[in-house]
């Protein structure tokens, strides 16, 4: 249980995002949720909330705005007495040929996915220093071993995983530890991956996971395969991991 534990979750409207809030709050904890879509945002905190024992409230935030996410942080930890743990679960994906990837694209993913664990990273750290905490950070295996067709979203992950070990090993005199997780969730992101795809594209892509996936030839359930597993690291069984990409991805990262 993760009874007066006090979290951050950023990227909540849906997805792994949605199904942290939930499990979470479930798990006894105190939720800031935060995320740029609010209706769909609000609507899974009270969602989460009603259903309890924790409770979740959410806080409109862009994580590419430094400022914003400062006063995001500030307010999240005054509602909520201090701060915990941080999961930053905040992404987007996007699709292009590597010769083709514009500046825009290049930007946005960099933005969002780099840069943002930056800001969220350095204002949950202001929280944590004097008296520790875990931050979770989302990666991809895309970030690992490459992505076809994705090269700027694998860079920017990639980042993700190299400044998540760097602070691993900072800050952890603050008794702070740092972790990511690369998911292989079936999430809207993914479908909307998926349907980007040609019939023929989309066949061959779902042979290549039957293949790829050892743990039942597909990607996973938020809610049954990730969301114990956040509940586990911020828990007192996980005080000693630090700095590790942690696979949840039936297998798919295996060497």
């Amino acid at each position: 249980m993760l009874t007066k534990h006090r979290v951050i979750v950023t990227g909540t409207a849906g997805g792994i995002g949605a199904s942290a809030v939930r499990a979470l709050v479930a798990a006894g904890a105190q939720v800031a949720a935060l995320d740029v879509a609010d209706a769909a945002g609000r609507e899974v905190a009270a969602g989460a909330t009603a259903q309890g024992p924790g409770t979740a409230h959410y806080l409109h935030c862009d994580i590419r705005d430094r400022g914003e996410v400062e006063r995001a942080f500030a307010a999240a930890a005054e509602r909520l007495g201090g701060l915990d743990a941080l999961v930053n679960i905040a992404g987007v994906e996007r699709a292009a040929p590597a010769e083709q990837i514009a500046d825009a694209d290049w930007d946005l993913m960099f933005d969002v996915n780099a840069r943002g664990t930056l800001h969220t990273n350095q204002a949950a750290f202001a929280h944590l220093r004097e008296r520790g905490g875990r931050i979770l950070n989302f990666a991809s295996a895309a970030g690992v071993m490459g992505l076809p067709g994705c090269a700027h979203y694998s860079a920017a992950k990639a980042a993700v995983l190299g400044w998540t070990r760097t602070v691993a090993k900072e800050w952890a005199r603050h008794g702070i530890t740092v972790n990511a997780l690369a998911p292989g969730m079936w999430t809207p992101m993914y479908e909307a991956h998926r349907a980007r795809m040609s019939a023929e594209e989309l066949q061959a892509h779902d042979t290549m996971m039957a293949r790829a996936i050892p743990l039942g030839g597909r990607l996973g359930d938020p809610d049954r395969d990730m969301a114990p597993v956040l509940v586990f690291l911020l828990g007192e069984g996980a005080r000693f991991i630090t700095g590790q990409t942690l696979a949840v991805d039936g297998g798919l990262m295996i060497p």
